[in-house]
């Protein structure tokens, strides 16, 4: 490895000296917040090591990694997400009982899977990547122990990732069988010389698509995700929803984009059902929730069917307004479920999860800006103009015209018209009168670092709504 390549291997460098680090002063002292302070700076350190690398791209580091635009904006985009659990971990774990500090090597480790897997060339680092980020989040989802639900969810998504993982390696097994290379370029130039179909390769495509599905949570390989949101801890539930789901779909987009997956018109046909049964059945379903939690989990999986609609067109339109559809959505995506589940959080206390729907009543009586904030995220999961949400649906909604996707048009608005009557509900019982008697005993404790840091990403949230220009041109150069 020449220096070139060095440097620009250098973020996944960083935030895996940042792992060593903590891991270092835990055995050393164990302090809380000294921990947190020093995981946080690795994050910054290594976002920094992606803003001095992003003019000297693309370098193929080895046969493994590429590191180029497109790579750089989702590894930075994975770092700010996994600063943003962080410090909403650090409100949440500083006075529970026990001892949390390895609760941030986790986190560390997810995001150098998670980086791992953005830069992905090659099926080897994909199923490393993949898996470093699926083992931290087994211990992450299971680590408020004393919970029996929590200890649930992370046995459930421990076997059905196990069983993802199975499908994986088989569809790779196939592929490299067929076509003798793991690489994904040389996986696009054999599938692109085929004149006819290969059966093999697009069984093996298959079963990786079902594989990345289950991570996906999309229908019908979305049951663990109820659960798995419910149990785990609110900064963990955000981690999974958003640095997990983002880093796996942009391998995928990836993989397609240069292995030519989307040469094949039955996986896009596949994909078109798999999007419309997922926009329908996590809206129809997230109706029936009292659970706040469970609420958005179901919403999350109907977004991840929105942003196939955009995948899909990849068949029929030019692949660089597909990366600008997908990549503008699931930033507006990540900032609002984080904010989201910030709010979550921040409401919680040491005995109670702020799940049940009835915690929110008069939430705008009680605390007016957790409120605001809270619904301007719901606002823009719904979609609604002057929020990124409302830019981000318009790109996908854009790309379907283009694509000529008609079906899976009419499916997004029947979506999101639904996703827009049970949001509201949740909007209507924070504007209710408190109920005193049922408010929770135990008030939260200062959390000054969660509060600023929801602030930033309602911020983010309007900013980008209302002038949405510099990151639109940012994502056209990668």
């Amino acid at each position: 490895m020449n220096l070139a390549q060095l440097a620009a291997f250098s973020p996944v460098i960083s935030i895996s000296g940042a792992v060593l680090l903590v891991m270092l002063t835990i055995a050393v002292r164990r302090n809380f917040a000294l921990v947190s302070f020093i995981a946080g700076i690795g994050i910054l350190a290594s976002l920094s090591a992606v803003s001095v690398i992003w003019n000297h791209s693309p370098v193929q580091v080895t046969p493994l990694i590429r590191v180029d635009n497109y790579g750089l904006f989702y590894t930075a985009l994975v770092f700010i997400a996994g600063l943003a659990v962080m410090a909403f971990c650090y409100d949440y774990f500083k006075d529970r009982e026990g001892e949390n500090e390895e609760l941030l090597l986790l986190i560390l480790t997810a995001l150098l899977g998670a980086s791992v897997l953005v830069n992905s060339s090659h099926f080897a680092a994909f199923f490393i990547g993949l898996e470093t980020l699926s083992v931290s989040l087994f211990v992450l989802i299971g680590y408020s122990f004393e919970r029996p639900k929590s200890l649930e969810a992370a046995v459930k998504y421990l076997v059905l990732s196990g069983v993802s993982s199975a499908f994986l390696l088989m569809g790779m097994a196939l592929i490299y069988a067929q076509s003798g290379t793991l690489e994904f370029s040389g996986i696009g130039d054999y599938v692109a010389n085929q004149q006819a179909i290969d059966a093999m390769v697009l069984t093996g495509i298959i079963l990786i698509v079902a594989g990345l599905a289950f991570k996906l949570s999309l229908v019908p390989f979305h049951l663990w995700t109820p659960d798995v949101y419910e149990g785990a801890p609110a900064p963990v539930t955000a981690l999974v929803a958003t640095v997990s789901k983002g880093a796996v779909f942009v391998l995928l987009l990836r993989y397609f984009l240069t292995g030519g997956g989307y040469l094949y018109s039955s996986i896009l046909t596949v994909f078109s059902i798999i999007a419309g049964v997922t926009i329908l059945g996590g809206n129809l379903l997230a109706l029936l929730q009292t659970n706040v939690k469970r609420m958005l989990a179901y919403s999350s999986i109907a977004h991840m069917g929105y942003l196939l609609v955009a995948f899909i067109a990849l068949g029929s339109i030019a692949p660089k307004l597909v990366v600008e559809s997908v990549t503008f959505y699931l930033v507006a995506y990540l900032i609002t479920t984080l904010g989201a589940f910030g709010v979550v959080s921040i409401l919680s206390t040491i005995t109670t999860e702020a799940a049940e729907q009835s915690f929110y009543q008069g939430l705008f009586w009680r605390r007016p800006w957790l409120a605001a904030a809270f619904t301007l995220m719901l606002l823009s999961l719904v979609g609604i103009p002057l929020t990124a949400g409302f830019i981000g649906k318009f790109y996908i909604f854009a790309a379907g015209v283009d694509g000529r996707l008609w079906g899976l048009l009419l499916t997004l608005i029947i979506g999101s018209g639904l996703g827009l009557y049970y949001y509201l509900r949740i909007i209507v019982v924070m504007s209710m009168s408190p109920d005193l008697d049922t408010y929770e005993e135990d008030v939260p404790a200062r959390t000054w670092v969660s509060s600023a840091t929801l602030t930033v990403l309602t911020i983010l949230l309007v900013w980008l709504g209302i002038f949405p220009e510099r990151l639109i041109t940012l994502i056209q150069s990668l």
